[in-house]
């Protein structure tokens, strides 16, 4: 397994981080042991935020006493100062620790910076020379935050959804960051559950020397399969890399990734399930999207007032109406039997 070094940070830890934003929907008793079980088996950097409900209580019932053992990030969405303040300090004392090694702004619309009027950026400062975090971060779904926030000199750490299908764009990302020396924390590395060879996402992250990607786990087999990449990391083979060009043709154009920004609708449409159910029924075939209360979400995109407030927030700029009507028709087309769960189509819906 390639050792990663986060840009000037100086943090270096196996390729193959834990993202535990899914154990919050685990036990504490299961999220301890998954935890604890990721460590033995040899990954090191855990990643959570304060918007992940009990996630950042279960990373701390995990690694208490060995917090020299650990490197832990977590993220903060506030926008003022006090809330900034109030967000740290439970945060420490969730993560039962009194620092944390990377704090991130958390799915940030801007580049925060020194005098910019929020005060944000010096709370960050603030919270560095007190010893509270070590490392300034910042988490963006939108590419131009992100590279704006590479060239800022402010970041040492950016975290950005990144996959076999990231685009040309979201690669020239990666290769700044490289180039500014800020460490690149890759979310997403299965996009949101589209990608389902482990081996072939592994294989693609492997390529890059300054790339951590943090796998969202939430089951002991998810787990497994990662730490089973610990001692034999894949690499980009032949067949690998053919099957990684088939997905990106499949893959090509505008899908919803899943990250559900654009919600709450005002309808009540799941978006971030409905506007790419097509594609969840051809990659991970399942009855369990045919029934009954699916069904019912899905009618939903009936109702869509075509408003475009998910379009304003979308952090990709697509056609989210225009999406979910194409999903509901092909979902129509499923349910009335014209063809079989699983089977592939090639109407743009990409």
């Amino acid at each position: 397994m390639r050792q990663i070094t986060l840009g000037r940070t100086g943090i270096t830890v196996p390729q193959n981080g834990f993202g535990a934003l899914p154990i919050q929907r685990d036990s504490k008793e299961t999220a301890v042991r998954l935890l604890r079980k990721a460590w033995d088996g040899g990954m090191r950097y855990f990643d959570t935020a304060r918007a992940y409900s009990d996630s950042e209580e279960k990373v701390g019932a995990a690694f208490d006493g060995m917090r020299d053992k650990v490197l832990i990030a977590t993220k903060t969405a506030a926008k003022t100062p006090d809330a900034f303040r109030e967000d740290l300090d439970v945060s420490l004392e969730k993560l039962r620790t009194d620092y944390i090694d990377v704090y991130q702004f958390h799915m940030a619309s801007q580049v925060y910076a020194p005098g910019d009027g929020t005060g944000l950026y010096e709370c960050m400062l603030e919270a560095k020379r007190s010893g509270k975090i070590r490392h300034i971060g910042i988490t963006a779904h939108r590419i131009q935050v992100a590279l704006d926030a590479a060239v800022s000199g402010l970041y040492e750490t950016i975290q950005f959804p990144f996959s076999y299908l990231a685009s040309d764009r979201e690669k020239e990302l990666v290769r700044l960051c490289g180039e500014q020396g800020v460490g690149f924390i890759a979310m997403k590395g299965l996009a949101g559950g589209l990608i389902t060879r482990s081996e072939a996402a592994m294989a693609f992250m492997n390529q890059y020397d300054n790339v951590l990607p943090i796998w969202g786990i939430q089951r002991d087999k998810e787990l497994d399969e990662w730490l089973g990449y610990m001692k034999e990391t894949p690499e980009m083979t032949g067949s690998l890399a053919a099957y990684v060009r088939k997905e990106q043709e499949e893959l090509s154009g505008d899908f919803c990734r899943g990250c559900g920004y654009c919600m709450p609708c005002p309808q009540g449409i799941q978006i971030n399930q409905c506007a790419r159910m097509s594609l969840m029924i051809r990659r991970a075939p399942s009855d369990a999207w045919l029934t009954p209360y699916w069904q019912e979400e899905m009618k939903k995109i009936e109702t869509c007032l075509n408003c475009r407030a998910c379009t304003k927030k979308c952090p990709y700029e697509l056609n989210t109406p225009e999406l979910l009507r194409k999903n509901y028709e092909d979902y129509q087309k499923v349910l009335a039997g014209e063809r079989e769960v699983g089977q592939s189509r090639g109407d743009g819906l990409r």
